[in-house]
């Protein structure tokens, strides 16, 4: 092992020491309740049980904490927990503190619209309260639809009165700019700001939360992170298999929404956003709400939209285009891939094109933001040999930071070519376990940290951006451009200086893109 992962993993684990020892305090003697509204679902046993898991198993959350189940089938906690331990990490000497983790599980079936069952849910909570503090979260594990009955219920019947009450909501939040103000303001008159924690699990992987100490912590970057130095920055989301039966679910909200509203835009706010007073949570959402009241609305003149046709040759899912999906609406228009460009009026980023893309059934799974430097002014060189400066910073999957930069040619000739400084979080640290995104959020839900949690006026303001494009695409229904499950595409563009931006979808000449290889548009 590398003094980089020897060092690394003991900073993890003083990490951890000291949440346990803080825990160790009063806190840890008050009674915690997590309630997971909707325990019965998908989200519930493949992401927040086996969450819940790995705080418990790792001493992160108070002993004091019981989980309580509540959703509308008539189940069991055996029944929750045959489902969800095929998602949840356990090792072969966990078995007894497996057993401990579910001896404080309960479970109770209720109407998500009707008071009745939240009252009895409230009689299950008070169940573990003893003493005169206890403090209560609620998950919404939960489809939008009934977001406003439930949380009205757990305002009516099941608030917290010996501590603090937490909500947790999911995305999406609203399908455009009047839905989801109408949801904010249907929450925000239930509970205050510092109880709700919607939450975007990019902002818990490793590399987003790296990029405020990359940006502020790094003396180099400050000077030449700006129009004067930096060409473009285009951020990416790949994934490389198609809706695989769920297409009824994805085609209500299509890649903009499931992707580039949230996910892509939150990584470009981090990366864009000028230096936060300090770094607590109010401080740095404020800063990033100032960049995207500088982003204009999107337009289709702006835009790429494409839809993935099946492969002939393929195998598998690959056969099976995107309305081939039983679910789908065989004349559905939803863009299964978007390109975009967005850019930000500000003294710092006037004219410098972000690129934001998001696609499913490409050629891999990747997120990625790659930050491409302006050419070197006055190139003494032979024409062509000098490269842009580029740096990448791969969130997803084999975490790293890499600076693409030119350098001599080894050996007798005086040519140069391009290599890396490369930091491969795979290499630098091995061994290091990387906490799950998921892990992150919720443990911050119970410190009461929001900083890593999407604000009121931020989800307002990413809405207010996509939303003109979104009714357009839904008003005129054009036709997306068809990609293969296999092949690549060129996507249409025109030369703004040097940098490739797409032309919009209007008289495109398009070559489909196969499943499972690289894209012009990557």
């Amino acid at each position: 092992m590398s003094a980089d992962s020897t060092k690394s993993n003991e900073n993890e684990e003083v990490a951890r020491e000291l949440i346990r020892t803080t825990l160790e305090g009063e806190e840890n003697a008050i009674p915690h309740v997590f309630v997971i509204m909707g325990a019965s679902g998908d989200l519930a046993k493949k992401k927040i049980y086996p969450t819940l898991w790995l705080l418990f198993n790792s001493g992160l959350i108070p002993n004091t904490t019981h989980f309580v189940g509540y959703a509308r089938s008539p189940l069991t906690v055996a029944d929750i927990r045959k489902k969800a331990e095929l998602f949840m990490k356990i090792k072969p000497d966990e078995k007894e503190k497996v057993e401990q983790f579910w001896k404080v599980h309960s479970y109770i079936a209720g109407s998500y619209d009707k008071v009745e069952g939240f009252q009895n849910l409230n009689k299950e909570i008070e169940k573990s309260e003893s003493g005169t503090q206890a403090n209560r979260l609620f998950y919404l594990a939960l489809p939008p639809s009934v977001f406003a009955p439930v949380t009205s219920n757990i305002k009516a019947a099941c608030m917290g009165k010996k501590g603090w009450t937490r909500v947790i909501v999911e995305k999406p939040f609203g399908k455009d700019l009047a839905s989801s103000e109408a949801l904010s303001s249907h929450l925000s008159a239930l509970f205050c700001e510092n109880q709700l924690y919607r939450i975007d699990h990019y902002l818990g992987k490793e590399m987003v939360q790296n990029l405020m100490i990359l940006r502020f912590g790094n003396r180099v970057w400050g000077p030449i992170w700006n129009r004067d130095s930096i060409a473009a920055v285009q951020l990416t989301f790949k994934e490389p298999f198609g809706t695989q039966g769920r297409g009824g679910y994805f085609d209500e909200f299509g890649i903009i929404r499931d992707v580039l509203q949230n996910h892509v835009l939150q990584m470009l706010t981090l990366v864009a956003m000028e230096k936060p007073a300090s770094t607590s949570a109010e401080d740095i959402r404020n800063e990033k709400v100032k960049v995207l009241k500088s982003i204009s609305k999107l337009t289709m003149e702006d835009s790429v939209l494409g839809q993935y046709v099946g492969d002939p040759n393929g195998t598998g899912d690959a056969k099976d285009g995107y309305l081939d999906d039983p679910t789908v609406p065989k004349d559905s228009s939803t863009p299964t891939f978007a390109c975009c460009v967005l850019y930000i009026k500000n003294e710092r980023w006037d004219g410098v094109p972000f690129i934001v893309k998001g696609g499913k059934a490409l050629n891999e799974r990747k997120a990625e933001i790659r930050i491409q430097f302006r050419d070197v002014p006055g190139d003494i060189f032979v024409p062509g040999m000098i490269q842009r400066n580029e740096l990448v910073i791969r969130v997803q999957p084999n975490e790293a930071v890499y600076f693409k930069m030119m350098t001599k040619t080894p050996g007798m000739s005086f040519s140069a070519e391009e290599t890396e400084l490369d930091l491969t979080y795979g290499s630098r640290y091995k061994g290091v376990v990387m906490p799950e995104a998921y892990e992150r959020l919720i443990l911050d839900v119970f410190a009461g940290n929001q900083m890593h949690f999407v604000r009121t006026d931020e989800l307002s303001e990413a809405w207010r951006i996509f939303t003109p494009l979104l009714h357009r695409i839904e008003r005129e229904r054009p036709s997306c451009i068809p990609y293969v499950y296999g092949r690549s595409v060129v996507v249409p563009t025109y030369m703004e200086g040097s940098v490739v931006v797409p032309t919009g979808i209007a008289g495109a000449v398009v070559v489909p893109y196969m499943y499972g290889r690289v894209s012009s548009c990557t």
